[in-house]
């Protein structure tokens, strides 16, 4: 017997012998996007492309125009009123609610001021199914989200800024909030399964040194640009690029995060901070803590054109999380028209500042951006097709499903067994399909690898795909 197998039998006795990795399992009805390459093994031919969210314009203004209304929380749907609830900031109308998410009215006033909040249809007490972060006030709770009880919780530490999210499947609730970074603003996270106990994990997303390489092009493009609205300075010595804010939220099996790359022009005189503008950008982790940037940093909700009549001519901050709705993703941002709403007019020289009163009194807005469903991204494919194999896993579904756009083209799959060998064929799909079930050319060799490791090759042609998963 040789030294090599005599060790592995002294460890199989011994009962040490490492088992080799559990392989790969999808969940039945979570989609598996291609933000990252949890699911690939290999791509050819395709290119990635992010996908900004159409703009549909404000949905939620104040009745009061000197008040620039805004939002970081999400619309939360309540069954037992059956109508979402939005609250938002900067009003005496701080609770809005509507049946349809498009036309909003004034709800009941809260007993405090709730910026942050989420619903959580699992917790045994029905007193509460909401819950709000108050902002480096702790945390409160409430049976409808008017009425709220402030609980003996200390606070998550934040500057001015936070996001609260949860995710049901995990029973995770993810509170974001603002704190310094290496070159200025940055987001650190902390998580919670019970909403008693937190987990601060500090500084976890923050600019780098090519956000400023790119940060520098945005101004500059923006300056020449002259349908959009400009900063009220543009000192190359004050630009600098950081994270104002940030939501983040369970997506399919991964966590997307929403980064508001501040974009600061020049100092502003008797204002406590930057003259500048924001960019949404599309970012990804499978942790919390590693960060993926999607598509080159390319903007994912942008500034809207002057004569648009819209109010995210400037300042963009994001929601917590999207709704998802007629399979589309539903994102309620907020948006201004400008940074500082007074214009400079110079210094006497006892040091009083002269300024021009705001330059528009309805200024601020909440306004709606629509996805496709999973339309985040996809692995797109022009007349010469490109393939996508996915890294083995177990089989264990009934069914296999696709979200491609194949209006001028095709996709065909191909499942192979661990061996890399063909099973089955499916016939093409075509057309603009969200949720296209694929047809096999041979049913029995599918039903012969359940339970199996498989791959699937998917070939693309005149396509964008999305996604793919798997049900029972």
């Amino acid at each position: 017997m040789n030294r090599l197998l005599l060790a592995m039998v002294l460890l199989i006795r011994c009962g040490i012998l490492l088992a080799a990795p559990e392989a790969r399992r999808l969940t039945p009805g979570q989609r598996q996007l291609f933000l990252d390459d949890d699911a690939v093994a290999r791509i050819e031919n395709l290119s990635r492309t992010l996908h900004p969210a159409e703009k549909r314009g404000a949905v939620v203004r104040s009745s009061n125009p000197t008040q620039a209304i805004q939002t970081r929380s999400s619309p939360m749907w309540d069954p037992r009123e059956e109508q979402f609830k939005l609250w938002v900031m900067s009003t005496d109308e701080p609770l809005r609610v509507s049946k349809d998410g498009l036309h909003w009215t004034a709800g009941k006033i809260p007993n405090m001021r709730i910026d942050l909040a989420v619903l959580d249809p699992f917790d045994p007490d029905p007193s509460r199914r909401f819950k709000a972060s108050l902002l480096n006030e702790g945390f409160a709770v409430s049976a409808d989200g008017v009425q709220w009880t402030k609980l003996d919780l200390p606070a998550v530490p934040s500057s001015d800024e936070g996001n609260l999210s949860y995710d049901p499947r995990e029973g995770l609730f993810i509170h974001t909030v603002k704190r310094g970074g290496p070159f200025g603003r940055a987001v650190a996270i902390a998580t919670s399964r019970d909403f008693r106990t937190w987990s601060d994990h500090g500084v976890v997303f923050h600019a780098d040194q090519q956000d400023q390489e790119l940060g520098r092009a945005n101004i500059e493009a923006r300056a020449a640009d002259p349908t959009l609205q400009q900063t009220l300075y543009n000192a190359p010595q004050s630009q600098n690029v950081d994270v104002y804010n940030m939501g983040v939220f369970r997506y399919e099996g991964l966590y997307v995060g929403l980064p508001a790359m501040f974009h600061a022009t020049g100092p502003v005189p008797n204002y406590p901070n930057t003259d500048g503008f924001h960019l949404i950008q599309l970012a990804c982790s499978r942790d919390l803590k590693s960060w993926v940037r999607l598509d080159d940093r390319k903007t994912f909700i942008g500034p809207s054109r002057l004569d648009s009549g819209a109010y995210d001519l400037t300042q963009i901050l994001p929601p917590s999380a999207p709704v998802l709705k007629d399979d589309e993703l539903w994102f309620y941002y907020t948006g201004l028209k400008y940074r500082a709403n007074f214009t400079y007019l110079g210094t006497y020289p006892d040091g009083e500042t002269v300024v021009m009163p705001g330059r528009d009194r309805d200024h601020g807005a909440v306004c709606l951006a629509v996805l496709r469903r999973d339309g985040f991204l996809s692995l797109d494919a022009g007349p010469e097709a490109g393939t996508v194999l996915t890294k083995p896993f177990l089989f264990t579904g009934t069914a296999l499903h696709v979200n491609v756009d194949a209006k001028d083209g095709e996709l065909q799959v191909v499942m192979l067994d661990g061996d890399g060998q063909t099973v089955a064929l499916a016939e093409p799909v075509t057309g603009n399909q969200l949720r296209a079930a694929i047809r096999w050319k041979s049913g029995a060799a599918i039903d012969s690898s359940k339970g199996k490791l498989v791959s699937l090759r998917f070939m693309l042609r005149n396509a964008q795909f999305y996604s793919f998963w798997t049900e029972d």
